[in-house]
């Protein structure tokens, strides 16, 4: 947990300019005190943050159909599994050579909610989340490491859970690792083998062929005719075809010997497609729901799945292994995707340092998932903010009940949203909309009423995974993060006093709350939807 906590504390550094050795924890019942006249709240108000709560839940109406974009056909279907009340859901995860970068965290985010989603509306989901922990990265880097391959997989899988806790993702039902599934990758090239698909090559891979399977650009939306590949690009030493992609890679002197499985086709290891025909199949049976990953991923890794896998199991052509393809956006850093190469990858642990961890997910979140999303600090702070006005909201609720907010419903509006493509965006916008009526039911003075919204509050955001109470953000052991949620409370009520003050023409008092707030280290913008506060150093 390093890495984890490592990032919190400079998270906290930078917001509050403290040091990081414990001083949050100890200084900010002084920085409250001193921040009262400003603020003008109950010290009551901090302990508040940390009360234990009932948490039952209700599920979303079934009575409406959910839509899923499906890439295969680029359109939105009636969502029907294969068995009623019951979801396979398979996603492509981690190459484990490298720590996970946003555009990672992004597909996490995007494929937790989707899981999150349907179990909300009542289905039993099995959810896989492969870790490729062989390929020729991975090769590479142990090489240049000096290292075993087990020992690197291991450490940056270790990494990738750290992130995943960090996120507040929850873990896939099974994780399988392509190192453990070789055998049955050795019976699908030997099914394929069967079936005339298979051949030998020259050099000792064992090969698909392309061209033999009917379908093959489907899910890319490419036409081996219109690519003419064959008329401009030479064919490699022992390819039938240029398109003709690996399924059993022969060993090489050069390799290390834990890269090296003895099998029908001569020692070697598995191509990077194969492996996950294998595990998917293997785990929810050779035709299931969802199949999901990065865009990236679509063409060829998608396209090879499908071949091989309807190639093995469906020669005939009766169906497809996949029933419904999900694939999450890209994230863009200056209007280009984060690459290595590139040197614009953005580390997990890089951006905790600007913003908490709960605040990190809601920004990954907060735009659809099959959408591009460009980075920024600027949008991760209002992203941020945007989560604080709901933080806000939760925590002056739990003042005034002492601490008691059981979940409720979630919106008829909020379930329209997220059955339509899992439309995040909108989901969201409901969530705010109830924000607003709650603030305003609390300014009124109805505490029933706001109380009712609270819980629709925390209903919609669980699903999302930003519940502030829940147990991965309310009980972790951060007093950063506890003393940052405490400023927005106060923040919060000294800004609907200025409002207050501004509705009643009194200006004298509301550029004294602002004189106040600035003079504290706050920056006040007033915009269209209310005013928008910072913390000075950026925070």
């Amino acid at each position: 947990m390093q890495r984890a906590a490592c990032a919190f504390v400079l998270a906290a550094r930078a917001a509050l300019g403290v040091c990081a050795t414990g001083a949050v924890a100890t200084g900010f019942p002084g920085l409250f005190q001193a921040w009262n006249q400003v603020f003008q709240v109950p010290s009551s108000v901090v302990p508040s943050l940390f009360i234990h709560f009932s948490v039952p839940y209700r599920r979303p109406s079934m009575a409406r159909t959910l839509k899923l974009y499906n890439s295969l056909t680029r359109r939105k279907e009636d969502f029907q599994p294969l068995e009623a009340g019951r979801v396979g859901l398979y996603v492509c995860g981690m190459t484990v050579y490298d720590y996970c970068h946003i555009g990672h965290a992004r597909m996490l985010v995007a494929f937790d909610v989707v899981q999150r989603w349907l179990r909300a509306r009542g289905y039993q989901v099995t959810y896989v989340r492969n870790i490729t922990d062989i390929d020729d990265k991975i090769i590479r880097r142990a090489v240049e490491n000096g290292e075993t391959l087990s020992s690197l997989t291991g450490r940056f899988i270790a990494a990738m859970h750290e992130d995943e806790a960090a996120l507040g993702i929850q873990r896939p039902d099974l994780e399988p690792r392509a190192t453990q599934y070789v055998p049955q990758m050795l019976d699908l090239v030997s099914l394929l083998e069967k079936n005339g698909y298979a051949y030998r090559s020259g050099d000792g891979d064992t090969l698909f062929r392309v061209r033999r399977f009917a379908g093959y650009g489907r899910l890319g939306g490419k036409s081996l005719d219109d690519l003419r590949a064959g008329e401009r690009v030479a064919v490699a030493a022992g390819k039938e075809d240029p398109f003709d992609f690996v399924l059993w890679k022969a060993a090489k002197p050069e390799e290390p010997p834990e890269a090296c499985w003895q099998g029908p086709f001569g020692a070697g290891r598995p191509g990077w497609h194969l492996e996950c025909s294998a595990m998917s199949t293997q785990l929810l049976g050779r035709q299931f729901d969802i199949h999901g990953g990065g865009a990236d991923l679509q063409f060829p890794h998608h396209e090879n799945e499908i071949a091989q896998s309807d190639a093995a199991y469906f020669p005939e052509g009766s169906k497809s292994f996949v029933r419904y393809w999900l694939h999450n956006g890209f994230v863009q850093v200056d209007g280009e995707k984060m690459s290595k190469s590139l040197g614009n990858v953005l580390s997990i642990p890089n951006v905790l340092t600007k913003v908490r961890p709960v605040e990190l997910r809601y920004y990954l979140g907060s735009a659809h998932y099959r959408s591009m999303l460009e980075y920024s600090e600027a949008s991760l702070q209002e992203a941020a903010a945007g989560y604080r006005r709901i933080e806000s909201f939760l925590h002056r609720v739990v003042e005034l009940n002492a601490g008691e907010i059981e979940k409720g419903e979630v919106t008829g509006a909020f379930t329209a949203a997220m059955d339509d493509d899992l439309g995040v965006p909108a989901a969201l916008a409901e969530v705010h909309n109830a924000v607003r009526a709650g603030n305003s039911a609390l300014d009124k003075g109805d505490t029933a009423e706001a109380t009712a919204i609270a819980g629709q509050v925390r209903a919609m955001t669980a699903i999302l995974g930003v519940d502030p109470y829940a147990p991965q953000w309310r009980d972790r052991d951060q007093s950063n993060d506890a003393a940052l949620a405490a400023l927005d409370v106060l923040i919060a009520d000294a800004l609907r006093r200025r409002e207050l003050a501004r509705a009643d023409k009194d200006w004298a008092t509301a550029d004294q709350v602002r004189d106040q707030l600035n003079a504290a280290g706050i920056d006040i913008v007033d915009t269209a939807d209310g005013a928008k506060w910072s913390l000075r150093d950026g925070r």
